[in-house]
């Protein structure tokens, strides 16, 4: 396996068909020689947290969406966080980003910890050597975060906004319809 892509980006070029990953951008959080586990930081949900995980609220607040976090296991919540404690962390993905264990709903235990947090329904996965596949076709943009845009609050323009910052050829592609063959 190449080098671990725990922590970065990839973002969705314009070859990769599949409509589940069309212009998303994806947090990497595990990669090993196992496969990988992502989430799809620019795809809110519908309804919001208040509506579909209510006891996660003192997390979000009410009005913040749940996020799709990618094709698997949707119905599985994830809570992606930054800490102000990470040894509270249930795993890291970073040093002080990482996702909340099993005591998300023990804001007593909490209390003080986080900084912000996200919640997720599902994630992205890839078997041993899928993610390897799809770079070595040029299906993914790799680029590391900013943290801000790991919890930003314009989604539907994280896509861009990431390839005009990693400049060049891809600020060019930034600008490029959905469906160029529209233009």
């Amino acid at each position: 396996m190449a080098d671990s892509l725990r922590g970065k980006l990839i973002l969705a070029s314009p070859i990769l068909r599949d409509p589940n990953f069309a212009r998303t951008v994806v947090l990497i959080a595990e990669h090993s020689d196992e496969g990988a586990m992502g989430l799809v930081l620019n795809r809110p949900a519908t309804s919001t947290v208040a509506e579909a995980v209510p006891d996660l609220t003192w997390l979000t607040g009410e009005s913040e969406p749940v996020y799709v976090g990618g094709p698997v296991a949707e119905t599985a919540v994830i809570v992606l966080a930054e800490f102000n404690r990470p040894e509270l962390a249930g795993a890291l993905v970073d040093e002080d980003l990482g996702f909340i264990g099993s005591d998300a709903d023990d804001p007593d235990r909490l209390d003080g910890a986080i900084r912000r947090a996200r919640v997720f329904a599902g994630h992205a996965g890839w078997g041993p050597g899928q993610l390897e596949d799809e770079l070595a076709e040029e299906a993914w943009i790799i680029e590391p975060p900013l943290r801000d845009e790991i919890f930003t609050g314009a989604p539907e323009d994280l896509w861009a906004a990431v390839l005009r910052r990693k400049g060049s050829k891809y600020a060019l592609l930034a600008t490029m319809p959905p469906d160029p063959s529209l233009n």
